[in-house]
């Protein structure tokens, strides 16, 4: 891997971490795209890359703050886990079945839909 490579990760990693937490965005709308835009890589291994920073406890610092404030619902976070984990299986299965222009159209729609909502939310 080059310094390249490891800045511009270092770099998607820095944006992921702060928007998820600041915002609640980071793997599907941060890092899929800035890993098939800045890294060349496919929407299929974007996706798997994405999953797989899922599986370390990256955002525990961020979400311990949150508990602190008390904006954390345990009971909540066990329910969405539990099921997160079943349709992450599900959802991996489905997506790699796809061939990727297909999927690559799919993410976008996706993305353009839920950003719409929520612009015209009243």
């Amino acid at each position: 891997m080059s310094l390249p490579e490891v800045i511009t990760l270092l770099l998607i990693g820095l944006v992921a971490g702060f928007t998820g937490a600041a915002f609640g965005l980071g793997g599907g709308i941060i890092i899929v795209p800035a890993l098939v835009i800045f890294m060349g890589f496919t929407q299929h291994q974007a996706q798997g890359t994405s999953l797989g920073v899922l599986v370390f406890p990256v955002a525990l610092l961020g979400a311990y703050n949150y508990y602190k404030s008390g904006f954390i619902n345990m009971k909540f976070i066990f329910i969405l886990a539990i099921a997160f984990v079943v349709g992450s299986y599900l959802g991996s299965l489905f997506s790699i079945s796809l061939p990727e222009k297909i999927l690559k159209k799919l993410f976008g729609i996706f993305i353009l839909l839920v950003s719409l909502k929520i612009i015209f939310e009243k």
